[in-house]
């Protein structure tokens, strides 16, 4: 990786041509642990390598905490309107009222620290390109424990899953959510639409459900999940938000939303414990070194899912 600060400090940065005003770079925003709003800004600019592939052409949603995690926090998706001539932004119209949203597209390494700086902690997109909004590059299943499930049992469920799709001929890549759940993606970069890739995620989600019912759940409703896992199918919609890989979250520790091998995977799902599966920002800049992006393969990796109705027999 190009840099490892532990910090950035001062009242501005330049970078790649880009001179940035920085506020409060001191300001804590991680009070367990002292990480800073400086920390924040170094960890974007030294994650930015990989990261920058998985942002860019796509409309982000901010989720800001201006005081901490601790704080209040609000979601943005209207770019705010004080922002540099420099930051590419992408109207969107709404399907239901017809509204057009003004995002915030992170292109380069300036705009996303400068977004760092105003406390966008987690980076939140869409699943499409801006350029295709009705088109999402990758089919996404969201697995969300209810305790005392964690994401070790998110584990087996995702080992599930992947087995299924893979008897479909299809590849898909896992990471945490960076919070209590795992991710698995699926690369399709073609023309499907969102309602194919729902109908699929829904279909998977209900087979699995209906095979394992002790442990999985595919309807929302919240009483359903007491030590279940819940596959969220629903996040395959052209109105919904994913966390960004590389994305920093929101939780007591800077964790960080971090890609996985599958051998990981296994081994959280045989040891049962979910601390193995729990990574900082510090060890995502390790494994990147160690490892390179694992989830590349998601940016370009071509796909073709099964006819309507496959996963029915």
């Amino acid at each position: 990786m190009p840099v490892r600060a532990a910090d950035v400090s001062g009242d501005a940065i330049t970078v790649e041509g880009r001179t940035l005003k920085l506020s409060n770079t001191d300001k804590v925003l991680y009070p367990e642990t002292g990480f800073t709003k400086g920390h924040v800004i170094a960890y974007y600019q030294a994650i930015s390598e990989v990261l920058l592939p998985h942002l860019r052409d796509r409309a982000l949603t901010m989720k800001r905490y201006p005081n901490g995690v601790d704080g209040e926090f609000f979601y943005q998706k209207d770019a705010p309107k004080h922002r540099p001539d420099w930051v590419r932004t992408v109207e969107v119209k709404n399907r239901g009222d017809g509204r057009a949203v003004n995002y915030t597209v992170v292109d380069d390494l300036p705009t996303l620290l400068w977004a760092a700086n105003l406390a966008d902690l987690e980076l939140h997109t869409s699943l499409a390109r801006a350029r295709n909004v009705d088109v999402p590059t990758a089919m996404v299943f969201d697995l969300d424990p209810g305790p005392p499930a964690t994401i070790a049992e998110c584990c087996r469920i995702g080992i599930w899953l992947r087995d299924l799709l893979a008897g479909h001929g299809l590849d898909s890549y896992p990471k945490t959510s960076g919070s209590k759940g795992l991710q698995l993606y699926v690369p399709l970069n073609g023309r499907t639409g969102y309602d194919r890739t729902k109908e699929m995620a829904r279909d998977a989600a209900r087979l699995l459900e209906h095979e394992h019912e002790e442990l999985v759940v595919s309807n929302m409703r919240k009483e359903l999940r007491d030590g279940r896992v819940l596959i969220d199918w629903s996040q395959n919609d052209r109105r919904k938000t994913t966390i960004s890989v590389y994305s920093l979250r929101a939780r007591p520790e800077p964790t960080v939303s971090t890609p996985l091998r599958w051998d990981e995977v296994e081994e959280c799902e045989r040891a049962g414990d979910p601390g193995l599966l729990v990574f900082r920002w510090d060890a995502v800049l390790d494994r990147v070194e160690q490892h390179g992006d694992l989830f590349a393969p998601v940016l370009e990796q071509r796909q073709s899912l099964p006819r309507a109705g496959a996963l029915d027999g």
